[in-house]
């Protein structure tokens, strides 16, 4: 209690800065304050169940037998149950709201958790891994539509603190798996997660369930759509903000799953220091999202994701080129701060512009980015090298920053 006591304070931790020709919004509602401590809760049990289900994949490998090949079959079990969630999800929310959705999506996602365990073969554990990869791209879809209903009602770009509290929550849950992985079976354990993630969707669900999701006005269109482009340039705009967010997530599904092999394969460091190299990429992810509100209200949307874009590239580049380890982990933190406060922004303008339509085709494209990192990453580095790869991330990191600046006009606040 008192780590997520210390977490919630600096998720909600109130900044004195409004918004030039903004009024102060009134941060004080009870209703708003537990919507948005409702919501924190859920980001945070989405990364905390997700990364106890990671740490056992070793242990559930060994129990179903399965060949590496037949265990990455599996897994893509989640990623096809999240992507095809995904879009369905959007209607979902439009048609019996975020809230309920969102209360729906933890009760069968901290469900689901409990079933790899006890499949004894790389198909079934396929097939269970879809319901829970279905769950997993239901909530994060649900979830992020709300937040962003409540962050127009706040009046305060805090998209990045929930984004936040899902890093927070994925760190807590690495790590207490890690502690217990050589004391409790993988049953064990993730029976005991379907327990944790049940109180909290009851305790947290019963306050999203308790108040409607607050009505805000949405933007007024850009000018370029009131000139004949009407919905159809909307949508392209919301596919625009679609693609920073699989820019970015290319660059995190990268880093997850080559970072380590880099340190230690292209700069000769021993597997401790080389596992340190994801670490420290989370960390900055960490600690650039729980700042990222106080950034976006001085900075402004498109300030906020061209320096983040920038900073990426830049960082990704000293990381995959670097002579030593330890500018390599630098760059690596570089591009953490860089890349942090980008998916977040960009899903929550998203949701802007097209409701929870928007939130879902920017979650699938933002998903698909971080599934089509690694294997590019991999056939990039069979023709040439992996720090050159690895430089891609850089590239797409530039890319997204020159998006966001085209994009500049449909972003609101200040520039």
């Amino acid at each position: 209690m008192p780590t997520l006591n210390k977490i919630r304070t600096a998720l909600l931790g109130d900044t004195r800065t409004v918004l030039p020709g903004e009024r102060r919004p009134d941060r004080g509602g009870p209703a708003l304050r537990r919507l948005r401590i409702a919501l924190t809760l859920f980001f945070a049990l989405d990364g905390f169940l997700f990364a106890g289900w990671v740490v056992r994949i070793p242990a559930i490998k060994e129990q179903t037998g399965a060949s590496a090949g037949a265990l990455g079959l599996a897994l893509l079990g989640v990623s096809a149950g999240a992507v095809a969630t995904m879009v369905l999800t959007g209607r979902l929310c439009r048609r019996f709201g975020s809230h309920l959705v969102t209360v729906v999506a933890g009760v069968l996602m901290s469900a689901g958790i409990a079933l790899p365990p006890l499949t004894h073969s790389a198909t079934a554990l396929g097939l269970v891994l879809l319901v829970f990869g279905a769950a997993y791209g239901g909530i994060n879809v649900a979830m992020n539509s709300a937040a962003v209903d409540l962050v127009a009602a706040l009046r305060r770009p805090v998209m990045p603190s929930f984004h936040a509290a899902f890093s927070l929550g994925g760190m807590l849950g690495a790590g207490l798996g890690g502690l217990v992985a050589g004391h409790l079976s993988p049953t064990r354990h993730l029976l005991l997660l379907t327990v944790a993630g049940l109180a909290v969707t009851a305790a947290a669900g019963r306050m999203l369930l308790a108040h409607p999701a607050p009505r805000a006005e949405r933007p007024a269109p850009a000018p370029a759509a009131a000139d004949g482009g009407g919905p159809r340039r909307g949508s392209r705009t919301v596919a625009l903000f679609g693609v920073i967010a699989l820019c970015t997530a290319y660059g995190e599904g990268a880093l997850a799953d080559w970072g380590a092999l880099h340190l230690q394969q292209d700069l000769g460091v021993h597997a401790g220091v080389a596992a340190a190299g994801y670490s420290v990429f989370a960390l900055a992810m960490t600690l650039g999202r729980l700042s990222g509100t106080f950034l976006l209200e001085r900075l402004g949307q498109t300030t906020a994701l061209v320096a983040g874009g920038a900073a990426a590239a830049g960082g990704m580049l000293l990381g995959a080129l670097a002579p030593t380890a330890w500018v390599a982990l630098a760059g690596f933190a570089v591009t953490g701060l860089g890349l942090a406060n980008i998916f977040p922004v960009a899903v929550g303008r998203a949701g802007e512009l097209g409701g929870p339509g928007g939130v879902a085709a920017a979650s699938t494209f933002g998903y698909g980015g971080m599934l089509l990192g690694p294997p590019v990453i991999g056939l990039l580095a069979d023709a040439s090298s992996l720090p050159v790869a690895l430089t891609t991330v850089a590239g797409l990191a530039a890319v997204a920053a020159a998006i966001a600046y085209a994009t500049r006009r449909t972003v609101s606040g200040p520039r």
